[in-house]
Order: structure tokens, then sequence, then C-alpha cells
């Protein structure tokens, strides 16, 4: 290698090093609050439910969901929450299946089930687009959204509406999902590794430590004067529930983790449904990123500067560094490289192992799932399970910096319920 080429790889190692510890960092700072809520979570007990519970709209977008959308309506039926205090409002987006029938049917059995069906030329333009339409039609105080392959616990909906009347200055409170066919296949054992750290590591600790929790797409309640004051769902937002959540942060309210109200829910099963549903998301917050970057440039930025600046690092910086890295190991390994740089570098890639696997396995044992089984699976995760995430990251980037894709909304296919999948969980509650 030339003296220049020798002067670059060092330069790019020295970058991916600090950037991709500095995300290390403030994950373990994150850890940290996830440790300080789930002992602060423990001690509270079951929040008492409100004296006089407000009504509440139930919001479930459906499209060609007709293989899980009754089990969810047995699931609201369930619900401790008062059942004459319940609207349940099923939008129908354009279904070619029988969930429109199957609605109808329960409907005829239950009043309080009511079905919207999306105008044929309006169909299929995502799931903001459907909710606004089912907020349209709400009559609740506060309205609930639940994806239509949900198995919410029985007091979930009462929990989250606990917490959300108790406190004023939150326009929403958002829950804990579950995978439920995570022992499906080996994608899934995966997906819910990545989802148990995501919520007890960043959704927790950004929470108890920033005051900052961002919705997800289920299992949450906001109140409707709040909604309707950020003017509803975005509807050509890719993420539409991150972008909500900017929005109500401009507005002077919050938004609240509360991991005792739990959904399960079904994971992709199989690795195009994943890259394609991951994808979406990547490209969703890239827009996010270049529709907020103006609030890195105000005086007074406010909390949700915090969170646009961590999605900056993740989305951008973090993976060049992963990048990098990966590549300067290969080109090291095979002798086209090698770096100058002194430091004990085998020792920090070690310390980022056992760092990560930690944080991992301690969130993991949150949910009582620190079987034998995950001192393989957390390595394997680590491994290769992140580099197939970041392969979604840069295919995301290159479609919209490069192609300039026309971003469209589209559906996460389901698979059918599986005898063995566990519908009704009590394992892992807080």
């Amino acid at each position: 290698m030339s003296g220049v080429l020798r002067l670059a790889a060092d330069a790019l190692f020295v970058f991916s090093v600090v950037f991709i510890w500095l995300m290390l960092i403030y994950q373990f700072v994150l850890s940290v609050g996830g440790f300080l809520l789930r002992a602060r979570t423990r001690r509270r007990g079951r929040a008492a439910p409100p004296a006089e519970p407000p009504m509440v709209s139930i919001l479930i977008p459906a499209r060609n969901e007709e293989t899980v959308i009754g089990s969810l309506l047995d699931r609201i039926a369930a619900f401790t929450y008062p059942q004459d205090k319940i609207e349940i409002l099923v939008i129908n987006d354009g279904s070619t299946d029988r969930t429109a029938e199957t609605v109808a049917l329960r409907g005829r059995e239950d009043p309080r089930i009511g079905r919207i069906d999306v105008p044929p030329g309006l169909a299929g333009r995502g799931k903001g687009a459907a909710l606004n339409l089912g907020l349209a039609r709400a009559s609740g105080e506060f309205i609930a959204v639940y994806d239509a392959d949900n198995a919410p616990e029985a007091d979930s909906l009462a929990l989250l509406c606990a917490a959300l009347q108790a406190d004023p200055r939150l326009a929403s409170v958002c829950g804990k999902f579950r995978a439920y066919n995570k022992r499906a296949t080996w994608l899934t054992r995966f997906i819910n590794i990545e989802s148990i750290a995501f919520q007890w590591i960043v959704q927790a600790g950004r929470w108890l430590l920033f005051r900052i929790a961002v919705i997800p797409g289920t299992n949450f309640v906001i109140r409707a004067s709040a909604l309707r004051e950020a003017g509803g769902w975005d509807e050509r937002a890719l993420t539409e529930d991150s972008e909500l959540t900017f929005r109500l942060y401009d507005l002077g309210y919050r938004v609240a983790f509360l991991p005792e109200a739990v959904t399960w829910e079904q994971e992709p099963e199989t690795l195009r449904v994943w890259f394609g549903q991951r994808t979406r998301w990547a490209r969703g917050y890239y827009r996010l990123i270049a529709e907020r970057s103006r609030l890195l440039l105000r005086r007074k930025p406010g909390r949700m500067a915090f969170e646009l600046f961590n999605l900056l690092w993740l989305y951008y910086f973090f993976v060049a560094a992963v990048l990098l890295s990966d590549v300067l190991f290969v080109l090291c390994l095979t002798g086209l490289a090698r770096i100058r740089v002194l430091g004990p570098y085998a020792e920090l890639w070690a310390l980022a192992f056992i760092l990560f696997s930690l944080e991992v396995l301690l969130a993991l044992a949150y949910e009582r799932e620190d079987a034998l089984s995950s001192l393989v699976l957390i390595p394997a995760a680590y491994l290769f399970y992140t580099k197939l995430w970041v392969l979604v990251v840069v295919h995301s980037l290159y479609q919209e910096i490069v192609l300039k894709k026309k971003g469209t909304w589209v559906k996460t296919p389901r698979f059918p319920v599986k005898p063995e999948d566990p519908r009704t969980p009590r394992e892992g509650r807080p």
C-alpha cells in the first residue's frame, strides 16, 4: 500500500473505533436506565384502575387480516377495562380476503364493533390514512391502537388508560410488545431478542433518563384531543407513529413507556418479509431525519432533538463505522491492508462483545428468557443478525439518496397462526 492509502486506512480505522464505542457507551447508559426502570416497576406494582374510566375508541387498521382479526376481537372482549366504555372500530382497508365478512359477523354479535370501509379509490394508502378515517369516526376521549395480529393481555388497556389519566402532561402511553411466534424460525428467535433488548434498553432507558418514549405501531393509547391538535397521523410517513411522536413533543406533551402493559404480536418468519418491513422502517427514519434536521439548529431544540441526534448517529455514523470496521478486518485478514495505529484493539473488540452480550442477557432476564440457548443465540445475533440490519440500512439509504424511489407503505404479510404459538402467555411479566 502507498503511504497515502496507509494513512487513510489508519484514519478510517480510528474513526470506526471511536464511533462504535461512542454508541456502545450510550447504549450502556441506557441499559442502566432500563435496569432502574425495571426495579421501579417491580416496586410500584400494578396501577389502580381509574375511578371514572374514560370512553376509549379502539382503532384496528385491517388489510387482508382474516387469519388474525377474530382472535384480536376475542382478546378485546376479555379486557378488564369496563366493556361499556369501549368502542371498537375496524378500518377495512381494501381487503380482498374475508376480513370484511369476519368483522361484519362479529359486529352482529357485538354492537360495539363497527366497520369502516375505506373507499375503493382511497384503499391501500397506508396505516396512517386508515387510522385517520377511524379517528374521524371515533367518539372516545382516549384512542387506543392495536394491529390486527396482536394478542393483548387482559389488563393491557386498563393499565395504559390509568397511566394516561393520572398525568395530564402525557399525550400518550405505550406498552410493551412481545413475539408470540418467537419459536417459529431462527429469524423469529433473533427478532425476539432484538425486540426485548430494544424495549428494555432503548425505550426504557430513554424514558427513565430523558423522559422520551417513541410511540410504537401498536399497544398504545393517546388522548383524542392531543391527537387532533397534532393533526392526526401523517399519511405520507412510512414510520407514522415515530413521526407523530415528534409533533406531540413539539406541542409540549410527553409520551410515556409502561412495560407492564403487554401485547403479543406476530413477527416476520422469512427473510423476504423481514427485509421488506425493515426497509420501510429505515426509509421512514431517513425521511424523518431529513424533515426534522432543523431541530438541531434551534436555540432551544427541546427533548426530541436528542432523539433526532441519536437517529442521525445510528443511521449514518454508526452504520458507516461498522461497515468500515468490517471492510478493514477483511483487508487485514487477507494481507491487503495493515493498521499501524497502536492500541489494545483486540481487547476493545472482546470488551465490546462482552458488553453487548451482558446488556442483552440482562434484558432477557427481565422477561425470564435467559435460558442456556440464549448463550448461543446472543453471539449469533452479534455476528450475523446485526450484519443483516446494516445491510437493510445501506439498501434503504441507496433507495432514498441514489435512486430517490417513491416511498409507499407496504403491509407486512401475516403467517398462519400455529397451535404451538403462545397466544395466552403469562411468562415474562414484570
